[in-house]
């Protein structure tokens, strides 16, 4: 392929072996992700920046502490962050759109690694002085960030991104590396698909835009509802709103602000940081808890068995922090508490890592049509800047004001979510995207009916169980709105408006493959 620079590795590998250096770099993105997330962390407890440099607290003489004064200026430094990732996930999906996910990906590198060095050098400018402690972790942010610059230009772009663009040859030499010679078939008919899912985003682009995509949950007579009965704009609210509450439920304050929870649970400033650094490493494996789990009971069983968890969790914990600050001077009992509350601090970190850490990011690719998934997935980064930059700003003040009490609030967040998730949130599990359009057909906002609905539609339409088998299209048509290729079989009911043929059924123009070449297909199983 003279088209693709002879240094790309593309050339070199296939199959796994691509698929696992593809994924390294991935890994190396999401290294830096939840480094640069949880930095602060150790930051905010220095003397040197606390005290002197950004001025939001005093040092505690007795300890060798930051006493936070302003609260308020200290959880704006933080959350000024989260403003970024807001701007950044909506204008980095839009200048991906325009030059390439290789591209954009080596622009994001080097901004941070000019962000990375303006926030080590700045304190130069007061009098030279620069304490390792919370300047080294700063600095540290360069380096995988000037690893993906240097090699990401080796890689492979988006087949996806490609077909957009109209370089169909060089996506279709990719997706035949990726499967193989001796799948050749299966490549082929992933890109089919991906060629197919991008006319679909061409004849409607402006109803795939973000700005119609949230607006689609007003009401009609302001503008609303232009995707019809897909109701794209339901779909956005719950993606938004599952990562705000997946911040509310504790763990942006359990990891940013671990330092001081371990404090008022008793802990020097020293044991605090190696408590908070175990925690970090003991939420790392509790990922994997998650690989045996979520498919088996599904992603609304998984979300209320970690809120209980995790609720409960909080309440002790926050319990154990008031015994231990209750027995100052009765050092046994005041460690006994303290231990009590940090083995609470973990079973939480547990369950979140479980559970709650990767539903809210898999929600989105599940729940939306292929043509709008890409945007689906930004709308959830929205939610996920919202809620931490939220809970990031007030946390220092709720700590301040309410002390251990914090943990209450976290904990009733966690009973509250359970009630939100069983009414409005359906199940993606084990469901074919074709099927999520039928589930979210009901015009009503509460999950039983959207059940209720899926159950009748599909009992009134008996192919389109056969439909999702053969991966075809149930809904079939694309003339004046959001949806699907024409078709021929259905039963009736409109999901697009001003389709004139748009039918839920069965039906193609074209021979639909196994996939869209970056995880989904239009008969995809979910899960």
């Amino acid at each position: 392929m003279d088209l693709i620079s002879k240094h790309n590795i593309v050339h070199r590998y296939e199959k796994r072996k691509l698929l696992i250096a593809v994924n390294c770099v991935a890994g190396l993105a999401i290294f830096f992700f939840g480094y640069d997330q949880g930095m602060m962390g150790s930051v905010n407890v220095s003397i040197d920046y606390g005290a002197y440099r950004m001025n939001y607290g005093s040092i505690d003489d007795e300890n060798g502490q930051v006493v936070v004064n302003d609260s308020t200026l200290q959880g704006g430094i933080v959350s000024v962050y989260y403003l970024g990732t807001l701007v950044g996930c909506l204008l980095g999906g839009w200048i991906g759109e325009k030059i390439g996910r290789i591209k954009v990906m080596a622009i994001g590198s080097i901004w941070g690694v000019i962000g990375a060095s303006l926030q080590t050098g700045c304190s130069f400018v007061d009098d030279g002085y620069s304490p390792f402690v919370w300047r080294f972790p700063i600095a540290f942010q360069i380096l995988p960030l000037l690893f993906l610059f240097a090699i990401v230009w080796f890689f492979p772009e988006s087949p996806r991104w490609l077909v957009k663009v109209g370089r169909e040859a060089e996506a279709r030499y990719i997706l035949g590396r990726l499967r193989g010679e001796d799948e050749y078939g299966l490549a082929e008919a992933e890109f089919q698909d991906i060629r197919n899912v991008a006319e679909l985003e061409r004849k409607s682009g402006k109803l795939n835009s973000y700005f119609h995509m949230l607006w689609d949950a007003m009401p009609k007579k302001l503008g609303g509802g232009t995707s019809g009965n897909l109701h794209i704009g339901r779909r956005v609210q719950l993606v938004i709103w599952l990562q705000i509450l997946q911040e509310w439920i504790g763990i942006a304050g359990v990891t940013i602000y671990a330092n001081d929870i371990f404090s008022q649970a008793g802990y020097s400033v020293f044991k605090s940081r190696w408590i908070a650094g175990i925690n970090d490493i003991f939420y790392m494996f509790s990922t994997l808890i998650a690989v045996f789990t979520l498919d088996r009971l599904g992603r609304r069983v998984s979300l209320y068995w970690g809120n209980i968890v995790m609720g409960i969790s909080m309440f002790l914990a926050g319990g154990f922090s008031r015994l231990a600050q209750n027995n100052p001077n009765d050092e046994s009992k005041r460690a006994a508490y303290g231990a009590a509350g940090a083995a609470f601090t973990f079973v939480f970190t547990a369950g979140f890592g479980a559970t709650w850490l990767t539903i809210p990011w898999l929600y989105p690719a599940e729940i939306f049509p292929l043509q709008v998934r890409a945007k689906g997935n930004a709308w959830g980064v929205v939610g996920w800047s919202i809620g931490n930059g939220w809970t990031t700003l007030l946390l220092p003040t709720m700590f301040k004001n309410i002390s251990e009490k914090t943990f209450y609030v976290f904990g009733a967040c966690n009973i509250i979510s359970i009630p939100i998730v069983w009414a409005l949130y359906p199940e993606s599990n084990q469901r074919t995207l074709e099927e999520m359009d039928l589930l979210f057909a009901a015009d009503s906002i509460w999950n039983w009916d959207a059940e209720k609905t899926f159950a009748r539609l599909k009992t009134e339409n008996p192919d389109l169980v056969q439909a999702a088998k053969r991966h075809e299209s149930v809904v079939s048509g694309l003339e004046g709105g959001m949806g699907g290729r024409k078709g021929s079989s259905g039963r009736g009911m409109s999901l697009i408006p001003g389709g004139g043929e748009k039918k839920i059924g069965a039906g193609s123009d074209s021979e639909n493959g196994k996939g869209d070449g970056n995880g989904g297909g239009e008969g995809e199983k979910i899960g």
